[in-house]
């Protein structure tokens, strides 16, 4: 079984988001998901709209996700990648070459970002429906 893995916040989930899962669980036979808790936010000074266990379930209830694991800091990508057997990590072409001290332990694949949306966009929009 191949195993693939991906980091995110997967904030305000939208198909981008969707588009970067389908694409990560084809490229193997099982797809685990980090996802940033609270906390690592806040060292990160991100704030997410959903906390940690309300984007856990969301992602859980996505079918192209088998599992859902906490990102709690920066430096356990290499553990996580030999706990969890990982063949193949992916991320998205926005984080290019960030990774790649991982090919030692994995195959890493960098994914073009689906053009025309993000969270950034989203979060802008609505602050700009809201304010005028």
């Amino acid at each position: 079984m191949k195993k693939v893995i991906t980091y995110g916040t997967f904030d305000l989930l939208h198909w981008g988001h969707v588009n970067l899962l389908k694409r990560a669980k084809e490229l193997g036979d099982h797809l685990t998901v980090a996802i940033s808790t609270d906390e690592f936010n806040k060292q990160k000074h991100k704030e997410a709209y959903h906390s940690f266990e309300n984007r856990k379930a969301i992602l859980e209830s996505i079918r192209y996700v088998d599992k859902v694991i906490p990102e709690n800091n920066w430096e356990q990508k290499i553990q996580d990648v030999i706990d969890n057997d990982i063949d193949i990590f992916v991320m998205g072409d926005d984080w290019k070459g960030q990774f790649d001290f991982l090919k030692e332990y994995c195959q890493v694949i960098y994914l073009p970002r689906t053009v025309g949306i993000s969270t950034t966009k989203i979060k802008k929009d609505l602050y700009r429906v809201n304010n005028g």
